[in-house]
């Protein structure tokens, strides 16, 4: 099996007026080509600071990150992200907010046919009809929409999601679900989602990987026999409330309220 991103022996620590304050400890971490992971663990054990890490935005203290066995050292436009705020700009449509990163990262592609992909993208979440509105117009699952277009117009090949429906009601959480999976079909990338919530987790992954406490280490990791697009109602099986059981006693051992099997 080919892995896209290699995570080996990746130690880090921030700088504090207090001394080092480690974040990552020895993790280890692949994703195979064409997969989709995601990052489970206790709040504050580094897990938005692992997307920096794969995004090149920071360089680990020790360790090294590899994408298509290349060590990571700087910022990649192969790489897309989106977050738990949309943070579209105001002052833009939401066309233009989507055409964003082709203003910044070197394309091929003339003007119009910018646009079109743009428009397209739009389309496969339900936005068309909205490319002239400003982000204050649309709900907060649309402007999410909107977001995950802008992360993917650039065709990145890895698509980072750093709790992006955190923020979202329990029915919109769950129609972007469905879009997402709709998404990854349509539009082929290497998926890293950092969540908290474990349906969400065992919804959209092939893979998910459980963290340790801070500073963090690869704890467990829970590979999901079911692959490709999962209907909703998968998480109300035994076969869901199993895996659930499980990714919840590995919480609870990364938080400390469990000790693990000797």
């Amino acid at each position: 099996m080919t892995h896209l991103i290699e995570i080996t022996g990746v130690r880090h620590a921030y700088r504090t007026a207090k001394g080092p304050l480690p974040v990552l400890d020895g993790l280890d971490l692949a994703v195979p080509e064409g997969g989709f992971t995601a990052v489970v663990g206790p709040s504050g054990c580094g897990k938005s600071t692992l997307t920096k890490l794969v995004a090149g935005l920071l360089i680990p203290d020790h360790g090294e990150v590899r994408l298509h066995g290349s060590p990571v050292t700087s910022p990649r436009a192969t790489v897309g992200m989106a977050f738990q705020n949309p943070v579209l700009l105001e002052w833009r449509s939401i066309l233009k907010n989507v055409l964003l990163p082709l203003e910044i990262v070197p394309t091929d592609l003339s003007k119009s046919q910018q646009e079109d992909r743009a428009r397209h993208l739009l389309s496969l979440v339900g936005l068309e009809g909205f490319e002239d509105k400003r982000p204050s117009e649309l709900s907060g699952g649309m402007r999410q929409r909107a977001s995950l277009c802008r992360a993917l117009v650039h065709q990145p090949e890895v698509l980072i999601l750093d709790e992006p429906f955190g923020a979202l009601d329990a029915f919109t959480r769950e129609d972007l679900w469905q879009i997402m999976h709709q998404l990854k079909a349509k539009e082929p990338f290497t998926g890293v989602l950092i969540t908290h919530d474990l349906r969400e987790a065992i919804y959209l992954a092939d893979q998910v990987v459980v963290l340790s406490g801070r500073p963090a280490r690869t704890q467990y990791t829970l590979d999901l026999p079911q692959q490709g697009p999962r209907d909703i109602a998968h998480l109300y099986t035994a076969e869901a409330a199993e895996q659930l059981a499980i990714l919840r006693h590995q919480i609870e051992i990364a938080q400390g309220r469990t000790p693990a099997a000797a």
